[in-house]
């Protein structure tokens, strides 16, 4: 009779990395929509979490959220410029920098992401139950750890 140890090793043996991390991931994603929009910021898709995910846009150039995110600067700027229309974020130029622009969180935008802050504190809490403090914990530390390292460059 195989352990529970030993089961949990066999079903995860076949499965990647990427889908490990990417299948958590898109799913607080989802829920962080699914709250937001019932919150009041009925207007966010999935779509804008590539500009307000950590750290978020406040301060940041538009060069920069795009090579956060992955994409390009042309679709970058079209998302800018949704949440832009929207009410979240406000584009300027940086005074004496050859027309650069920089972005900044209007009223709603911060109050955006203090409830994103606060949804995903209830998402660790959940974790943390459903995990146990112990194995939480390690969790979190071995994410960290991954974070810190030239893995994730």
């Amino acid at each position: 009779m195989a352990t529970s140890a030993e089961v949990l090793q066999t079903k995860t043996e076949n499965l990647l990395i990427g889908a490990l991390l990417r299948v958590p991931a898109q799913a607080i994603q989802r829920r962080l929509i699914k709250e937001l929009n019932a919150a009041g910021f009925d207007e966010l898709r999935l779509p804008h979490m590539a500009v307000l995910q950590f750290p978020g846009p406040d301060g940041a150039r538009p060069g920069t959220i795009a090579e956060r995110a992955g994409m390009s600067k042309q679709a970058i700027n079209q998302l800018l410029s949704s949440l832009e229309g929207y009410g979240y974020l406000v584009r300027s130029d940086i005074p004496g920098d050859g027309g650069a622009r920089v972005v900044r969180s209007t009223e709603r935008g911060h109050a955006a992401f203090w409830k994103m802050v606060d949804i995903l504190r209830e998402i660790e809490e959940e974790w943390r139950i459903e995990l146990g403090p112990e194995r939480f914990a390690q969790l979190k530390a071995l994410l960290f750890v991954v974070w810190e390292s030239p893995l994730v460059r």
